[in-house]
């Protein structure tokens, strides 16, 4: 059992550490403002089985696609299996390809010569050839516009870039791994995304299970992270009682890892250093509560608003719960119940749409702009 971290390379290296294997960025101070998970670990059965998966795939030059959501860890998975391939020592690539805009997208990922375009005063490489002889991870590939979902699906059959505004075509030797977290199936029947793209990306699909469904991964994370930030704080690391230990277990974490990270960062701040209480964790109750109302729910018969004798319109089962959830949270007086009900009546829809903005915003009745100025606001995006 061991501590694998990595480099900018993507090169693992190896230290001694007892108990559960880790997977970490060599520095997760340059991710700490991020959603990406920092860390993965190994404990749960689930989790096992992916370990076993990256091991088998890791030693060919077979594209992988990685499918889960946001914080679960798809780039530590890719820089996994990076680090176990024959290119270990070539580079790592790594691009969110919803990051650029659409007119960009193209200039990054293969490159553009000079004049090419307004702004472009020289020629650049782009990412493909910046991961010549390596890796590169498309993270978020969903997100590509269809023109250039097109070169793209040329680049992997030719195995060749051409820059934007020139004619040469530039061979390259990438290994290419691609990630999501939306459901790429339902964006080819919806004419978002090319079947003939996403047949040639799934080769290998490697699924990624959310955390509140390996619940075995949720100590060993909560131990590596409390090692983490107490010696950044420089304070000793506390015991975590029972209550703490159920209520870890208990919550469904919509932003499993890097969630899971926030809190216990926060809970050590707080904390009075000896014992990890419940209050510690600080972790909103509306999500509690509407997790067993979801499980109530899931049974009964009728789930739409009805019509009595009269021509009334009786509330239907999920207003009365609603109702009933927000009497008892409001009847507890927690701190801040304005902003803890909005940010997880946000952030639990954004899970629900796998973190699709659109679909978010269109659920929640607002504008797009209005819902990144919210998840801006808590902290999920930049």
């Amino acid at each position: 059992m061991g501590h694998i971290a990595f480099n900018e390379f993507g090169e693992a290296e190896y230290k001694a550490l007892s108990g559960t294997p880790v997977i970490t960025f060599k520095n997760p101070n340059q991710v700490s403002l991020s959603i990406r998970a920092s860390a993965l670990v190994f404990e749960d059965p689930e989790s096992r089985k992916l370990l076993s998966l990256i091991e088998r795939v890791a030693p060919s030059d077979v594209t992988a696609f990685i499918m889960g959501e946001t914080g679960t860890g798809k780039e530590l998975v890719a820089r996994h299996l990076h680090a176990l391939s024959p290119r270990k020592n070539g580079p790592f690539a790594a691009i969110n390809c919803g990051a650029f805009s659409e007119s960009l997208v193209e200039s990054e990922l293969f490159g553009h010569e000079k004049g090419s375009f307004t702004g472009a005063v020289s020629s650049k490489q782009g990412w493909f050839e910046s991961a010549n002889g390596g890796t590169l991870f498309l993270d978020e590939i969903g997100d590509l516009p269809l023109s250039t979902q097109v070169k793209l699906l040329r680049v992997i059959q030719q195995r060749e870039i051409v820059r934007v505004g020139s004619r040469r075509a530039i061979p390259i030797d990438v290994r290419l791994i691609a990630a999501t977290n939306v459901n790429l199936e339902e964006a080819v029947k919806a004419g978002r995304f090319r079947e003939d793209l996403y047949y040639r990306i799934n080769v290998v699909p490697i699924q990624i299970t959310p955390l509140r469904n390996r619940t075995g991964d949720i100590l060993p994370l909560t131990e590596h992270f409390l090692s983490i930030y107490k010696n950044r704080l420089q304070t000793k690391q506390p015991v975590l009682n029972a209550d703490t230990i159920k209520l870890l277990h208990e919550y469904p974490w919509p932003g499993n890892i890097r969630e899971l990270e926030n809190v216990i960062h926060r809970a050590l701040l707080v904390s009075d250093g000896n014992e990890l209480r419940p209050r510690d964790l600080n972790l909103p109750a509306i999500q509690l509560v509407s997790e067993n109302a979801a499980s109530r729910s899931a049974s009964a018969t009728s789930t739409r608003s009805t019509t009595n004798a009269d021509g009334f319109n009786n509330p239907s089962y999920e207003e009365c719960t609603l109702d009933k959830a927000l009497t008892e949270i409001i009847q507890q007086e927690p701190e801040h119940l304005y902003e803890t009900v909005n940010r997880k009546l946000v952030l639990t829809a954004y899970a629900h749409c796998r973190n699709n903005q659109v679909q978010t915003a269109r659920v929640l009745g607002i504008s797009r702009n209005i819902l990144r100025t919210l998840l801006k606001q808590f902290g999920v995006i930049q």
